[in-house]
């Protein structure tokens, strides 16, 4: 057996993108099913293969370590490779891997999941004929594979689609509208909501969605996908190995819908619409896995490098800030314009350039459509141009607490439902009752010079109570 030591590695986000020190979403997710779910999903080397792509560095060699050994070890042989700061890395490593049911947990040995180890095993080496990485289509040379430019433009219309509503709905603006089904997920998701039942708006959740990259979007989005399975009866493992197996496609090739199961072509219509696939016909029995997919499980960006802007400003930040609040935003693109007219006030317009002035209305605009200012001030600072990262601190702190400011200003006043308590006929009776409502933590606020006091909702029906029974005792 290989001698490896086991470190602590605090540099592994910088030296390495495609790793994190906090576990993927869907790492998270799984670790809450039952081990009947995550053994019947193991049986999928395609399935093995992308969440072992999703563990972090140190998980993923513990694995590699247990993977080709056909006994099981002493739990003491692997302590022995841990340095004294690598063990609580390690035990953490330990629990995910026991929470996944891929190292069971044991006093005695250390083994892997039978089915997990050999489905990795067959996921690296080959073999089988399961078609669990998918079946490629026979070539139609009436109806060929589309082309990659055509894979990414398609993906990033349906993507940009679904922000641009997000950002759009609410301010008078019409954009194109997604699915059904979509707008079901965003609003299912808190992403978006119905404001006194009138136009779906972006909520506080949606402008922090925003802020994210495009693969935690995704991810977001198909988490709340993942748990909306069960209400439309379909089959939580036929709906994740689906998405795992896109992961590991080939962007640019057809798949065959001959071997999919009933609950995995019901999903065509909605990865259609998120996309993350491509039909020339909604009964077409062939489908393209678009970028989105492909990169579900990979540290590639999920969209061509002009999502986000043509002129690849989304990468670099495209945002000026002077100090007197006025805010150049070198940018063409309809999605980040619309983004910055949530709390912007734009002035003028050219074919690469946007002028506008952060002012006390735009702001309040978005605080009352549950922005806060510390996502403003984050976006921001994700977006700002590379000549404003010069500066120490970057964005001019007059503006920053200005901006803080508009928002205390909003929120000094709080409306709470309660009732008011007055017309004791003694001081004696109302310091009795005050004193009952205080230890019932449900005062409000008191005035002893008009003996009133203002008591919560909550906690009227203990106080009314307790108000009768004295009046009671009282006539007695």
């Amino acid at each position: 057996m290989p001698s490896i030591t086991i470190k602590a590695t605090p540099d592994a986000k910088e030296t390495n993108p495609g790793t994190d020190d906090v576990s993927h979403s869907l790492i998270t997710f799984l670790q809450t099913q039952s081990q009947n779910m995550l053994t019947r999903l193991y049986q999928k080397p395609s399935a093995c293969l992308s969440i072992f792509r999703l563990l972090r560095p140190l998980e993923r060699q513990l694995v590699m370590n247990l993977l080709w050994l056909d006994l099981s070890i002493p739990p003491s042989t692997m302590a022995a490779w841990v340095t004294r700061e690598g063990k609580k890395p390690y035990q953490g490593a330990l629990a995910t891997l026991a929470r996944l049911h891929i190292l069971p947990t044991s006093a005695s040995k250390l083994a892997l999941n039978p089915t997990f180890k050999s489905s990795l095993r067959q996921a690296i080496t080959g073999g089988g004929t399961s078609g669990s990485f998918g079946v490629l289509a026979d070539n139609d040379e009436k109806h060929p594979a589309p082309e990659i430019d055509s894979l990414d433009a398609y993906a990033l219309e349906r993507w940009e689609t679904i922000l641009y509503y997000m950002v759009s709905s609410g301010t008078g603006q019409f954009p194109a509208k997604p699915s059904a089904g979509v707008l079901y997920l965003l609003q299912r998701s808190g992403l978006m909501a119905s404001i006194h039942g009138g136009a779906l708006q972006i909520t506080s959740a949606g402008f922090q969605f925003l802020l994210h990259p495009p693969h935690v979007q995704l991810w977001e989005l198909l988490l709340q996908y993942l748990q909306m399975a069960e209400e439309r009866q379909m089959d939580l493992v036929e709906v994740i190995s689906f998405l795992l197996m896109l992961s590991t496609t080939e962007l640019g090739k057809d798949y065959s819908t001959e071997n999919l199961s009933a609950t995995q072509k019901a999903m065509l219509e909605d990865l259609r619409d998120y996309g993350l696939i491509k039909q020339r016909t909604a009964t077409s029995r062939r489908f393209s896995p678009t970028r989105l997919a492909t990169t579900l499980t990979s540290s590639s960006p999920p969209l061509p490098t002009s999502a986000g802007s043509g002129d690849g400003s989304h990468a670099q930040g495209f945002i000026v800030l002077e100090t007197n609040y006025r805010l150049y935003a070198y940018t063409n693109n309809p999605l980040q314009i619309a983004v910055l007219n949530l709390f912007v006030t734009l002035k003028s317009r050219f074919p690469n350039l946007v002028i506008g002035a952060i002012t006390r209305d735009s702001v309040k605009k978005a605080l009352a459509n549950g922005i806060t200012a510390d996502q403003i001030i984050s976006y921001l600072i994700t977006h700002a141009h590379p000549q404003m990262r010069r500066n120490k601190p970057l964005l001019p702190v007059t503006v920053q607490d200005q901006i803080r400011l508009w928002e205390l200003e909003k929120n000094r006043m709080k409306s709470q439902e309660g009732y008011l308590y007055t017309a004791f006929a003694s001081q004696a009776d109302y310091e009795y009752v005050l004193n009952y409502a205080k230890q019932l933590d449900v005062v409000l606020w008191e005035n002893p010079s008009r003996r009133c006091f203002f008591g919560s909702l909550e906690g009227h029906a203990n106080i009314r109570g307790f108000i009768e029974r004295r009046q009671t005792a009282g006539n007695a």
